[in-house]
């Protein structure tokens, strides 16, 4: 009995050019998930200290914790989907995006800290004690991810650069 074989596709065009600033731009949206993920799971249900929305009733706190975890999950999934066709061109760039999930995730906590908690007073990491160790403790984790995650994917641009520019295949 005769077998039809799946035509075989041709790669894309761009097959096997890395792509740092893609990598980086993925990693970004898996890192402001992660953070999320960690700041939803740890700070709202493990240890109760606040919820997403701490200026109404406990059920709406509920509620936009709810739309908080979503967010982070839908921002996992969309860049892991990203390096998914990356990785299929042979275009990923695993400094680019270790650099864009810090950068996502100091992003993401340093937005929290500021915006979130001191601006918009959506809510406190934690009520009823003194919030300055708190407070520092956030943000400089979230400078110190920012910095690295800045200084990786900076590398990356720069080991695309000087590949391209000597003609040896980037990776």
């Amino acid at each position: 009995m005769a077998t039809t074989s799946t035509p075989r596709r041709s790669p894309p065009p761009d097959y096997g050019t890395v792509r740092p600033r893609r990598s980086a731009w993925s990693g970004v949206l898996i890192g402001v998930g992660i953070a999320a993920f960690v700041d939803e799971t740890v700070f709202h249900q493990l240890l109760h200290w606040h919820h997403f929305y701490d200026k109404s009733t406990p059920g709406v706190g509920l509620v936009s914790d709810g739309l908080f975890h979503a967010f982070g999950w839908f921002a996992v999934v969309i860049g892991l989907v990203l390096v998914a066709d990356l990785r299929r061109r042979a275009a990923l760039s695993g400094r680019g995006l270790t650099g864009g999930i810090l950068l996502g995730a100091g992003f993401f906590q340093l937005y929290d800290g500021t915006i979130q908690h001191k601006l918009l007073r959506l809510h406190q990491i934690r009520y009823h004690v003194d919030l300055v160790p708190y407070d520092w403790t956030w943000n400089a984790l979230a400078v110190i991810f920012l910095i690295v995650g800045a200084v990786l994917v900076r590398r990356s641009l720069a080991t695309r650069r000087t590949d391209t520019a000597v003609g040896r295949e980037p990776g």
